[in-house]
């Protein structure tokens, strides 16, 4: 197995138990990448502190970088970064990427993923949507990224809400080209629900 090269930028969006189960995961499935090197914009830090209670964010030993660093090894294509998740990915942020508006280093990061042909996946938390941003989702499929709503699924029994946000961040690692062991997957054991 081919170990990864990833960015993750944690927008703005409320849902950092969305960036902080994918950060936990991460380091749990260290077989799986070289590198991850992280963006957080100063709303999530802000939305992490206040929703989750810490800055725990500081933490994890990955790569941190200013969203001004343009000096960030993935802000050009040479570095061969793989794949970009974003998550959670706010409206805005995820306009200024379907327009191609690279003024800090998430947009450039994700600018770069898209012209190079590799793996953009963009988590929404927000809803509902207008028409503005299913169009702005449509520009960046049609680019060749991801839209992976933040909209868990209930099959797989989990109980808290830590389990609920996993079920998004294991389909986004999956997405990602993960090699995934102990996650659920629908139709894999004799747990699935009973059928009317």
């Amino acid at each position: 197995m081919s170990r990864k090269k990833i960015v993750v930028a944690v927008g703005g969006s409320s849902g950092s138990l969305y960036a902080k189960v994918l950060f936990d995961r991460l380091r749990e499935t260290q077989a799986n990448w070289e590198n991850v090197g992280v963006v957080i914009t100063e709303n999530g830090k802000y939305n992490w502190k206040f929703e989750l209670g810490n800055e725990d964010w500081r933490n994890y030993g990955f790569d941190y970088y200013g969203q001004r660093d343009f000096t960030a090894p993935f802000a050009s294509g040479s570095a061969q970064y793989g794949t970009m998740i974003v998550c959670p990915c706010s409206m805005g942020l995820m306009a200024r990427i379907a327009s191609g508006i690279s003024t800090d280093l998430i947009t450039r990061a994700a600018d770069v993923v898209l012209k190079e042909r590799r793996r953009l996946i963009l988590v929404p938390r927000e809803a509902p949507y207008s028409l503005i941003h299913l169009r702005n989702m449509t520009a960046i499929t049609e680019a060749g990224g991801i839209i992976c709503p933040a909209v868990p699924s209930f099959y797989g029994g989990a109980q808290t809400a830590e389990q609920i946000v996993g079920t998004i961040v294991d389909r986004v690692l999956d997405l990602a080209g993960f090699e995934l062991e102990d996650t659920y997957r629908w139709g894999s054991g004799d747990d699935l629900p009973a059928t009317d």
